[in-house]
């Protein structure tokens, strides 16, 4: 093939030229201005509302204290839907008996404030009612379930009752059956009253 036939057959294509690059500049702006693809949302860990000085109560169906919930501050963070309470104090109130009392350092909610998980310093005061010493307990962490009347945990546990103290691994409190049971190595001192 010489160069005359092949400058004709050029010749005969450059009429399309211009369509060619019209084809190649719209594909390259559709690309330009092509929706993105969707980037799930992150939700950032930030606080939507704060509360200063709470006290909260839950009453019964005949309108009686049922529990109540204190606490020196709430917040509520909503990409994972927990409460965080500082200073918080649960009181549970029984028709028969003195309210006992649960405090911490800080302690935590769940969405459906069912579950009440408490932190640091936990202390639980069952006071004396009837024939039952007061009863006193400590230990770092208490899983509470204010609507049953019942906490547990799997920490450390030192209990005072009168003059006897008890230290154990784990507990499970009972309010409402008023009963306590302590989990595993347990040891005990009990000093005699004297007359």
């Amino acid at each position: 093939m010489n160069t005359q036939q092949l400058s004709t057959k050029l010749r005969g294509w450059l009429p399309l030229l211009p369509v060619l690059l019209l084809l190649l500049a719209s594909y390259w702006l559709s690309l330009q201005v092509a929706p993105l693809t969707p980037v799930e949302r992150i939700q950032r860990h930030d606080v939507d509302f704060v509360i200063d000085k709470l006290s909260s109560t839950t009453l019964n169906d005949q309108g009686q204290p049922r529990f109540a919930l204190s606490a020196e501050k709430m917040w509520h963070y909503p990409d994972d839907e927990t409460t965080h309470l500082q200073m918080p104090v649960l009181t549970s109130f029984l028709a028969d008996r003195p309210p006992s009392h649960t405090s911490a350092q800080s302690g935590t909610i769940n969405n459906h404030n069912t579950d009440v998980r408490l932190y640091d310093e936990v202390q639980v005061v069952r006071p004396a009612g009837g024939n039952l010493v007061e009863q006193r307990f400590q230990t770092d962490f208490l899983h509470v379930m204010p609507e049953r009347d019942f906490a547990q945990t799997d920490h450390p546990v030192m209990m005072v009752s009168g003059k006897n103290s008890i230290s154990a691994l784990g507990m499970e409190i009972d309010n409402q059956a008023r009963t306590v049971k302590l989990l595993s190595q347990v040891k005990a001192i009990h000093e005699p009253i004297r007359k």
